[in-house]
């Protein structure tokens, strides 16, 4: 009997991320300088640290209520208050999550139902068209494209509803363009959301990470969009946390309610000790985000106008730490032109087409690296660039 037989569909239809092959590969290859992965490259703060370790030594070691501990959600709700102006009841409206992967992954299989259409914004995450097909949906991949700052038009939107869509996707500050939505954007998209009574999911985990004066502001908090949308965060990239697998959702209680029902079967609750850290990055980190954020502007700057003035053709991002420059001059398929820099220049970075079909003709990186290797990275493609 062939065993593999018995492996479900929908498990057969999620393919193994190339954003890993490449990452993986930029270890194998020797000297080489990755560009890849979307991680910060600092420690996680020192302070954080410690809160973890003292609620170790305190014996903090048990399970929490599957929603998170009180005064964690307590202190998220603070955050969307002060930061987006959006207000949900710890008690009902947050529910603490192993990263906001799991968030994204229990939120689709709460609101998707066999059949019903996912609107993903394209390019984007790689992981929205997996959860939605394990959720049963199917996803519609709507464009975005360079001309238009990578921000997903209500006009283009539109044209891409039908009687089965269900839930949008908004995912911004955007993985892998950089891309951010301005306020004026966002209007137009909320009577398409009315329009076709669309349900909103919102991944904003690098809502922190915005630059040029740009302000974050969430959809949620647009005039009748609060009690459609599931806010999506956590706290993996603004307080390089990525390994404490530490998220959230905020949400209506009658959303909430039967999310929590998903996550306490899947995982029952997030690590005690990693809440207890989560705790202290929300008290006492504005501090580390600012410097953080500081840092990644400096290399932003710095690769946008190195890649610019080797003659890329490249949008200017605004948020997250990804730049998404064009290699179409070059002739070459965005895997072709990543295999041969990584190989040949020893660079990594991650071919467009991992981001879906509107993401052929671009690479991403990510400039959440040391200047240092910013600037060896630089050196190496311009070399590598003679060639075209």
């Amino acid at each position: 009997m062939d065993f593999e037989d018995r492996v479900s569909k929908r498990a057969k239809s999620i393919e193994i991320s190339t954003i890993r092959y490449f990452f993986n590969m930029a270890k194998e290859v020797s000297g080489a300088i990755s560009l890849t992965i979307g991680e910060p490259d600092f420690v996680t703060p020192r302070h954080i640290i410690d809160a973890a370790y003292a609620s170790l030594l305190e014996g903090k070691t048990g399970y929490t209520v599957n929603a998170g501990l009180i005064e964690l959600r307590q202190e998220i709700s603070k955050y969307l208050k002060r930061s987006c102006d959006v207000e949900y009841k710890p008690d009902g409206e947050i529910l603490v999550t192993i990263g906001a992967t799991e968030a994204i992954y229990i939120a689709l299989n709460t609101l998707v139902e066999d059949g019903d259409e996912v609107l993903i914004p394209e390019p984007s995450f790689v992981a929205y068209d997996p959860c939605t097909k394990l959720a049963g949906g199917k996803s519609v991949f709507v464009p975005t494209y360079e001309k238009d700052n990578f921000v997903l038009k209500a006009d283009v939107l539109e044209k891409y509803v039908t009687e089965r869509s269900k839930v949008l996707i908004l995912p911004y500050p955007n993985n892998p363009t950089g891309a951010v939505m301005p306020y004026e954007e966002m209007v137009k998209l909320v009577e398409v959301v009315l329009k076709h009574d669309l349900l909103v999911v919102t991944d904003e985990i690098y809502s922190e990470l915005v630059y040029d004066g740009f302000k974050h502001v969430s959809f949620a908090s647009l005039p009748g969009m609060w009690e459609r949308t599931v806010l999506i965060n956590g706290f993996s990239k603004s307080y390089a946390m990525t390994g404490w697998r530490l998220g959230y959702i905020a949400a209506p209680e009658y959303f909430v309610k039967h999310m929590t029902k998903i996550h306490q079967y899947d995982v029952t609750s997030a690590s005690t000790q990693s809440q207890y850290a989560g705790l202290e990055a929300l008290r006492n980190g504005d501090g580390d985000v600012k410097f953080m954020r500081e840092k990644y502007d400096e290399r932003r700057k710095f690769l946008y106008s190195s890649l610019i003035d080797m003659g890329f053709e490249c949008f200017e991002p605004k948020g997250a730490f990804y730049i998404f420059p064009s290699i179409k001059e070059t002739g070459l398929t965005s895997l072709e032109f990543a295999k041969k820099l990584l190989y040949e220049a020893k660079v990594a970075t991650v071919p467009g087409s991992a981001f879906g079909e509107h993401g052929e003709g671009y690479i991403r990186m990510s400039y959440a690296t040391s200047m240092e290797n910013l600037k060896e990275a630089v050196k190496r493609i311009r070399e590598f660039m003679k060639k075209f």
